[in-house]
């Protein structure tokens, strides 16, 4: 990689200077209306080459647009992701979301950076990588999902980025009101309730939604889940806009365990029931409070701004109950000492402030027209944590174990610069990863009663990532691209700092560090029809793992390397379009013929509308290549990952999708253990979305998992979890 650091850099001493002859350029101000990166301009199935201050070109990216399928209840990401590959889903009965990339460990998307409206929803980016919140997708507008090339616009994390654009207020009227009421299997309900609209200078956009259930368990998975957000901007339509949020979360559910295919005294057997419960004591909270205020200023056409800032709060409090084992009930005893007797209560919170500043602007040199972007980044999080153990099987609270103080410092300085001749761009790319980490032990209760003195670990990294692309336009809307790019992943929290009494941290443990390649071939030459096809290698080396030491004590290190390549393809025809298209081109035998054809072609789509076929593809080779797990597969990296479907779409009033999802068999473990195997699956749903008397009124309805395939797709410690078998929902929306 010493070749592609050097090109690298010597190119963006190239483009410093050429940014600097620019200063004496005078380019005429124009006006920039906000709707420049409206959905008219941002159409799937990925992004532009630059949009607003960021740089996508040579990039493999991804544009989930939310309205293209009818309406999605539940935050139901299987049918959200039906068009992207490369995502694999990890289903739970929760609320959660967990979501892999290209063989990455998939449990709560902790290898993606994850983001709303591009501000960082993770606990914590770096300590504490976990998204436990994602919002609710009746706000979000579109999905953008970028891959390797992410790492220099987001972040160092190897699994790329997913940002959830959120809807703005409407500017063409002063009031809009919405409400969708949604009731499905198990005692379902969904209420999204928005109210938006212009008046002045002044846009509004406020929501409230509600989501509750029982689960398909037998007991313990019941979930409720409350949000809400107020978004103000002011001075949408000029070339100077302020946007300020202020959004709040709280969901509650219970965790039903897992299930087993042994038989015993206390084991819960999938086979002869799947819906059974292990646990029944073990439950989740989740609070999330948080602000955001953004400037986007155009100076010109050639040169914009966006400053941001947030702060909030978060918090993750876990009861779990001691003792069991894999899909086995823990049992009372009558040895009031005994594990199943007692609980494990983690709580942790998440103090959190962040500013980021990008720039971009374009300019002219050597014969072409050139962009650069870049920014800089401060990011603070403190988060006290408190584990503690409850002596009966329901305790919420008692004796403490441990107490920590963490925090993290970070401030990422990033620039890229798009050198754009004609058909031809080549992007290079630095991000300089500045972060600073502590962890203090307070108190630690197994340390105390061995006689070992308490942690207190301090890390500061300084790490440079480099990244290169290439895209050659092949011919008009289809092109040619290719990325290299670095990316990296620091210890977190329980790595620098173990919460156990018994794990050593070696003071040589590095960081794991990714190179990512990929070239790809993607086209969208016709309205009706669209193509992104590419093979990729990730090589993800200096994995942190635990290895087993004598005597009960292990040692976290740098247990391995991993290869994952591959290849994915995806692609979708309108076949109504396709039909449509080729009435275009029968040669006209007269004006009055022409006329014809014209009416006919103008009735075709109005009175059938339109029908996608869509079909995607991930085809993986994932395997660690070095360390204690040589020729182990990864956990959750199956050989395929395949998703089609069809797709109906009637002038926006009519939307019906059939969509299909095939798996292959998976690890859960790194080990491969024969216990921990997710077999093949494929699963279909079916939803439609109609509306009934003019824009008013509205209903929707669905069945998830039409053929009633019996799987699972996650497996954890405490067993198999679930997948839910057929269901059903339906509901009603109402709008003025």
């Amino acid at each position: 990689m010493k070749l592609l650091q050097i090109l690298v850099l010597a190119l963006c001493l190239a483009l410093s200077g050429a940014a600097a002859a620019q200063d004496a350029v005078t380019v005429g101000e124009v006006r920039v209306e906000a709707e420049a990166e409206s959905d008219e301009t941002i159409q799937a199935p990925y992004l532009p080459a630059v949009l607003g201050t960021r740089i996508y070109s040579g990039k493999k990216t991804a544009v989930i647009d939310l309205d293209e399928f009818p309406r999605i209840t539940n935050n139901n990401y299987r049918q959200a992701l039906a068009k992207t590959p490369g995502l694999y889903l990890s289903e739970e009965t929760t609320p959660l979301v967990s979501i892999g990339y290209r063989g990455l460990d998939p449990n709560r998307v902790q290898f993606t950076q994850v983001l709303k409206d591009g501000i960082p929803i993770h606990a914590d980016q770096f300590g504490y990588p976990e998204a436990y919140y994602t919002p609710p997708l009746d706000t979000v507008d579109r999905l953008e999902f970028l891959r390797g090339g992410a790492a220099l616009l987001y972040g160092p994390q190897p699994g790329g980025a997913l940002n959830f654009i959120t809807h703005r207020p409407r500017p063409d009227r002063p009031l809009s009101f919405g409400t969708t009421n949604t009731f499905g299997s198990d005692n379902y309900y969904s209420n999204f309730t928005y109210v938006d609209g212009t008046s002045g200078r002044l846009g509004y956009y406020a929501y409230y939604n509600h989501r509750s259930g029982d689960g398909f368990r037998a007991a313990n998975s019941d979930f409720e889940l409350n949000a809400g957000q107020v978004k103000l901007v002011l001075d949408a339509n000029t070339s100077s806009r302020w946007i300020l949020a202020m959004e709040g979360y709280e969901e509650d559910h219970g965790e039903p365990g897992g299930l087993t295919f042994a038989t015993g005294t206390t084991a819960v057997n999938y086979n002869e029931n799947r819906d059974a419960t292990s646990r029944f004591n073990d439950r989740f909270k989740l609070r999330r409070y948080f602000a955001s205020l953004a400037w986007e200023k155009d100076f010109s056409e050639a040169t914009r701004l966006t400053l941001t800032a947030w702060g909030g709060y978060y918090s993750r409090f876990s009861v779990r109950q001691r003792g069991g084992g894999f899909g086995t009930v823990p049992l009372p005893s009558l040895d009031r000492n005994a594990a199943v007797n007692s609980t494990t209560i983690e709580d942790q919170e998440f103090y959190t402030e962040g500013v980021e500043a990008r720039l971009r602007h374009d300019y002219e040199l050597w014969g072409g027209r050139h962009t650069i972007a870049g920014g800089l980044q401060a990011y603070h999080t403190t988060s006290p944590r408190q584990d503690l153990r409850g002596f009966t099987a329901s305790d919420r609270s008692d004796g403490l174990r441990n107490k920590s103080e963490r925090e993290i410092f970070y401030l990422p300085l990033f620039v890229e610069n798009r050198f754009h001749w004609g058909r031809l761009s080549i992007v290079p790319g630095v991000r300089v990863e500045n972060v600073w980490q502590s962890v203090q032990e307070e108190f630690n209760f197994d340390k105390t009663e061995a006689g070992t003195s308490l942690a207190h670990e301090d890390d500061h990294e300084l790490v440079p990532i480099f990244g290169l692309g290439v895209a050659y336009e092949f011919a008009r809307k289809v092109e040619f691209y290719g990325n290299i790019s670095q990316s990296y992943r620091p210890k977190i929290f329980t790595q620098a700092v173990p919460t156990g009494g018994t794990t050593q941290v070696p003071r040589d443990l590095q960081e794991s560090a990714a190179v990512q390649y990929e070239i790809g071939f993607r086209g969208t030459p016709r309205d009706w029809l669209t193509w992104d096809v590419s093979g990729f290698l990730l090589d993800f080396d200096d994995q942190i793992g635990t290895i087993a030491l004598p005597g009960g004590r292990s040692t976290l290190a740098n247990v391995g390397r991993a290869r994952h390549y591959g290849v994915e393809f995806a692609g979708e025809v309108d076949l109504i379009g396709w039909i449509d298209s080729h009435h275009r081109l029968l040669p006209e035998r007269s004006v009055q013929k022409g006329a014809e054809d014209h009416a006919k072609r103008k009735s075709l789509l109005d009175s059938i509308g339109s029908l996608s076929l869509y079909a995607n593809a991930t085809l993986l080779d994932a395997e660690f290549v070095r360390g204690p797990l040589d020729g182990k597969t990864p956990r959750f990296a199956p050989d395929y990952l395949i998703r089609t479907g069809l797709i109906y779409r009637l002038q926006d009033r009519w939307k019906v999708a059939f969509l299909g999802t095939f798996v292959d068999e998976a690890f859960a473990d790194d080990t491969n253990t024969a216990e921990r195997t997710v077999p093949a699956y494929a699963v279909w749903d079916l939803t439609a979305e109609a509306k009934i008397y003019k824009e008013i009124v509205s209903v929707n309805a669905g069945i998830n998992n039409v053929f009633n395939e019996d799987y699972y797709a996650r497996i954890t410690n405490t067993g198999i979890d679930p997948a839910a078998r057929r269901n059903y929902y339906g509901g009603f929306s109402l709008k003025f």
